[in-house]
């Protein structure tokens, strides 16, 4: 891990800065000031000294032991062994340093920081000289290095290698604590660290010869001093400059850590920091940099030693909290700044760690979580500058909270990449092996197991700092398969089974992460209102239902084709048609089945709601087909010949006269504006649409089975699967083709026998018996070709153009027509005989039908029989009743109202205008001055 002190920018390997501060550590322990002389040890073997201080008395422990440890949690380990000589340390044991007192606390420091006997030996002996030249002096007062420098001889170590080695160390230190890293940093131009600079770089480069010749000796002694304390002769800085002090320190403090167990806190910790304090004025350490230190050594050791020693953690955790408590009221920049590069590197590793905390814990180490967790909201309250009074309380929380939240999202993220990836690698190296579900499928399965594991594993942890951390955890989960759902939507263009798998699958997962964020929200401050705000529906259904909606439009348009195409090959032959009914009604109905069949297939839940939808479109293409189908076949307009303008008889006229057919008929329509419908494909028209009517009916039935077998078998849905629309188009066609039917027989097909025939000159010799016959045929032939459903209604519609067709005939039959008031009786008769034909003995129509349409042509035909002075007395009698002047020469023309009836005035004037005498003649000449011909 990256160190937050800063480098030292001066060649100094671990062992050098071991030493240095072992020799800082030796000198303030043994300084005047430490409460005992310093003394002079020879290099006897460690067990001998060993022994005598064991001899000594033992001091009580029990008060000491676990001042520390205890209340940072720490789980310390007793140390036990031996030191060899020649400085090795062995396994066995140590000594006895369970001892209270500075020689035996001392000798285990030395063990710990894996100092050598021999160096050991020689720092001592070096101190002991520099008492004796600078007696009653302490250590602080002095600046060590440069002491030692000048006691030690080449004689105190093994070769002159080594001797060179240690003169180059302590010149390195002085560079570092005087010139790279001063307490008090001089001015550049300043005469005495430039000649300081000087003398120091000129000595590395040739240690011996400048260090053991006295002037030179004299000249560096003099500009150190000179440098280090200044004015000042009570204290000298040499060591306390940052990092150069911090450094130090840092090696003294891992010495609390066990030699032979980098994880574990030694029993005597609290012996060695006791110790350790003693240099605090060398280096410069306050209470403030020892905090800091002794964190940043608890954590780099819990991460060094592969993060299972969960009390370092927690010990680290609780060294933050006593930092936090001084770091708002601190001002020194040098502590601030270190600080703050040492939370970094704390908070970029636990930053690390809980952003994706499902890779890093697991249910057996959720306790380490909690720890981490904790540690991380302690270092981010510092590092947010939290602890102001005035929003302490407040701001903890919201720190907590907000970076919680933030672990979980960044965490529940990875966690779902990391499932996506799964699962698309899986999927590719399954290829060519049958797979049932899709990506997005198992996707939404293995989120949904992940969430519930979220709530059942960290939640708990996680609730310590958030309130609605599964909450958090679900939304998460919700947003990022929207995004892949998303994409899925709209990749999708049709509805295929693995759309609609897909969108169940995240329909279902939507409910289950809501529920779950409900549950979880229920005790929260606006009670989950934000939470749920932030999932935003997928909107399965509304995606399932777009879809089907498409399914249903692009299969609705394939049946309209189908039937445009059917319809133009269609041959409307009923020779072709035994059935008595085309076979592309057959097949539009099995389109329709099978596509209704499709429908219900079709794994969604709504199948009430979109299916109005597809009977709406089903409704269309029947329409369609209708439309298609009469397209040509005419109506009551096209087959009646247009009215006639009115006239009056020539009085005396010889009837026979007038042309039995005559040539030039402006007035009658073209035989041919029916197109080729004939009778026979009237008739096959009419059995089509009921037989597809018939068949509706059981296309209604299965749908309705289909909404029982699905338990949707109310009223309501059931009305929603009815061809309510093409039922009634189909109803309006049979009533519309009737109608063309009776009209095409009676006025053209049969015209020949009846408007060119009957009563044209001499009413006696052109009566009904010949249209008669020919209608009996035709009636005949519907009667064995119309649907017995519909033959009733098809006959009705004959025999209704009779009667409109006969008084046609009488009222408007042209100026070939005459009748007199004695002609009445025969065409009476001939009527009376027309709607027996109808009757047919009981065999045909029902009689009040019958009666129920004859009743107005009777009425009208007794005018025919009533004498023209009655006849003028009644058309003026209606027409003053409607206004007009009883004394007026001219009476108004009435108007066609097209509905003839025995009191209508143009009725009545109809038959006056065909009337043959004088009187009626006059009249009409008088009153209307009709011609007599146009």
């Amino acid at each position: 891990m990256k160190n937050p002190f800063g480098e030292l920018l001066v060649d100094l390997s671990p062992s050098d800065l071991r030493d240095t501060a072992y020799e800082v550590l030796v000198a303030a322990c043994r300084s005047p000031g430490s409460g005992r002389p310093l003394t002079y040890v020879s290099g006897s073997s460690f067990k001998e000294r060993s022994q005598q201080l064991s001899a000594r008395p033992s001091m009580d422990r029990s008060t000491a032991e676990g001042k520390m440890a205890e209340p940072l949690g720490l789980r310390l380990r007793k140390v036990k062994g031996q030191v060899e000589k020649g400085g090795g340390i062995s396994g066995e044991a140590r000594a006895d340093s369970t001892r209270r007192g500075g020689g035996s606390v001392g000798e285990f420091m030395r063990v710990q920081m894996r100092v050598p006997e021999q160096t050991d030996s020689r720092i001592r002996r070096g101190l002991m000289r520099v008492t004796s030249v600078q007696l009653g002096k302490r250590v602080e007062s002095m600046v060590l290095p440069l002491e030692l420098l000048r006691q030690f001889r080449p004689s105190d170590f093994s070769s002159e290698k080594e001797y060179d080695a240690w003169q180059r160390r302590y010149l390195k230190v002085l560079e570092a604590g005087l010139l790279l890293h001063p307490s008090q940093p001089p001015e550049e131009s300043s005469p005495t660290a430039q000649r300081l600079r000087k003398i120091l770089y000129t000595s590395l480069e040739k240690p011996n010869e400048i260090l053991n010749n006295s002037e030179s000796m004299s000249l560096l002694y003099s500009a150190v001093n000179s440098h280090a304390c200044g004015s000042a002769a009570d204290i000298c800085h040499w060591a306390d400059g940052v990092p150069l002090n911090l450094h130090l320190y840092m090696v003294l403090l891992e010495s609390c850590f066990d030699a032979d167990d980098d994880s574990s806190i030694t029993e005597e910790v609290d012996e060695v920091l006791e110790q350790i304090k003693k240099t605090w004025l060398v280096l410069g350490i306050n209470q403030e940099f020892h905090d800091l230190c002794f964190c940043w050594v608890l954590f780099h050791h819990y991460v060094t030693t592969g993060e299972n020693k969960d009390d370092l953690l927690f010990a680290s955790n609780q060294m933050i909290v006593e930092m936090e408590k001084d770091a708002s009221s601190c001002i020194n920049d040098a502590y601030l700044k270190i600080l703050s590069s040492t939370l970094g590197i704390i908070s970029d590793w636990s930053t690390k760690r809980l952003t994706q905390y499902h890779d890093t814990f697991y249910r057996s180490s959720i306790d380490s979580m909690q720890l981490t967790l904790s540690f991380s909201i302690s270092v981010a309250k510092m590092v947010h500058g939290t602890t102001h009074k005035q929003r302490k309380k407040k701001a903890s929380i919201d720190v907590a909270c907000e970076l919680v939240e933030a672990y979980i999202r960044s965490s529940m993220k990875n966690a779902f990449i990391k499932e996506r990836e799964n699962i698309v690698s899986n999927s590719n190296s399954s290829k060519g092996q049958r797979i049932f579900l899709p990506s997005l499928s198992i996707l939404a399965q293995n989120i949904c197991d992940l969430a519930y594991n979220e709530k059942e594993i960290y939640s708990p942890v996680l609730k310590h700092w958030h309130p609605v951390a599964t909450g958090v955890a679900v939304a998460t989960l919700h947003s990022c398969y929207a995004n892949e759902l998303k994409r899925f939507v709209l990749a999708t263009s049709e509805l295929t089974p693995e759309a609609i798998q897909v969108l169940l699958a995240a329909e279902k997962l939507e409910k289950d992460l809501v529920q779950m964020a409900v549950i979880d929200s229920v005790d929260s401050e606006d009670g989950g209102k934000a939470i749920i705000q932030e999932m935003t529906p997928y909107e399965a259904e509304s995606a399932i239902s777009i879809l089907v909606k498409s399914w249903i439009q692009a299969r609705v348009d394939r049946l309209g084709e189908w039937v445009e195409r059917m319809l133009q090959k269609e041959e409307w032959n009923p020779r072709a048609n035994q059935g008595h009914f085309v076979l592309s009604s057959i097949e539009v109905l099995r389109l329709i089945d099978e596509i209704v069949e499709a429908f219900f297939l079709l794994p969604i839940s709504n199948h009430p709601v979109l299916l109005p939808e597809l009977m709406e479109g089903f409704d269309k293409c029947i329409q369609k087909y209708i439309m298609h189908a009469m397209s040509g076949c005419g109506s009551r307009l096209t087959y009646i010949p247009t009215l006639p303008a009115l006239t009056r008889c020539t009085t005396g006229s010889k009837r026979g006269s007038f042309k039995r057919f005559s040539d030039k008929k402006p007035y009658i329509q073209d035989s041919n504006e029916g197109g080729d419908f004939s009778l026979a494909r009237l008739c096959l028209c009419i059995n089509t649409f009921c037989h597809t009517l018939k068949e509706l009916d059981a296309v209604e039935k299965r749908i309705a089975h289909n909404l029982k077998s699905i338990g949707l078998a109310e009223d309501e849905n059931v009305a929603k699967g009815k061809f309510i629309q093409s039922r009634s188009s189909f109803m309006e066609g049979i009533r519309q083709l009737s109608e063309a039917t009776g009209y095409r027989v009676v006025f053209h097909d049969l015209r020949h026998t009846f408007w060119e025939f009957l009563y044209i000159g001499e009413v006696s010799s052109s009566r009904i018996e010949l249209f008669l016959e020919e209608l009996k045929r035709n009636l005949e032939l519907i009667s064995s070709t119309v649907h017995d459903r519909v033959r009733t209604h098809v006959i009705t519609s004959v025999m209704k153009a009779s009667f409109d067709g006969f008084l046609f005939i009488l009222l408007a039959g042209g100026p070939s027509r005459t009748f007199t008031i004695q002609d009445g009786e025969i065409i009476t008769e001939d009527f009376n005989s027309l709607a027996d034909l109808f009757w047919s003995s009981g065999d045909g129509l029902p009689a009040d039908l019958i009666s129920k349409l004859a009743d107005n042509v009777t009425g009208i035909l007794s005018l025919f029989q009533t004498s023209t002075e009655d006849l003028i007395k009644k058309l003026k009698s209606v027409l003053i009743g409607g206004g007009a002047s009883a004394n007026s020469s001219r009476l108004p023309l009435p108007s066609t109202s097209g509905e003839w009836s025995p009191s209508d005035p143009n009725t009545i004037l109809r038959v006056l205008c065909y009337r043959n005498d004088k009187v009626a003649s006059k009249f009409l000449k008088r009153i209307y001055g009709l011609p007599k011909k146009i």
